[in-house]
């Protein structure tokens, strides 16, 4: 029996399961939002809520475990690590690191939801896709 053991299985493997569910947060943290099934979906949002509130903390500790949970590559945007300030180009005077996904979540991200008690992703239904008939849906931050 599974009593309490609630989870979304995907139809996978867990080590397969675990990488699809960490490239997909990545994915949400560089662009914002993303379309996929509604299944994906709804396992992706507390997966990706939980790495938020290790964002909002802040210190070392939680930024080494939300590297567990999120692929860090780079953006190809030049980041402030003190203000948080994105730019393309490098400027004069200014220390600026390269983007990556986890800097991304740590200053930008982290910063926007300081004040937000949960709740930091958004569903919403789209079409069924054309292929299949499978039920996709549209996840973003808010």
């Amino acid at each position: 029996m599974r009593h309490q053991t609630k989870k979304h299985t995907l139809g996978k493997a867990q080590d397969q399961r675990k990488a699809l569910l960490r490239s997909l947060a990545t994915e949400l943290f560089t662009h914002g939002e993303i379309k996929t099934t509604m299944a994906r979906a709804k396992a992706l949002q507390p997966y990706a809520e939980n790495v938020i509130t290790m964002a909002k903390k802040g210190d070392l500790n939680s930024r080494r475990l939300a590297g567990r949970y999120i692929f860090d590559k780079e953006i190809g945007q030049l980041i402030d690590t003190a203000t948080g300030e994105v730019f393309d180009a490098p400027q004069e005077g200014k220390k600026l690191a390269k983007q990556t996904v986890l800097r991304k979540l740590f200053s930008v991200i982290g910063a926007k939801y300081q004040s937000r008690q949960g709740g930091y992703t958004r569903i919403f239904r789209l079409p069924p896709r054309r292929g299949d008939a499978s039920e996709m849906a549209l996840i973003q931050l808010v």
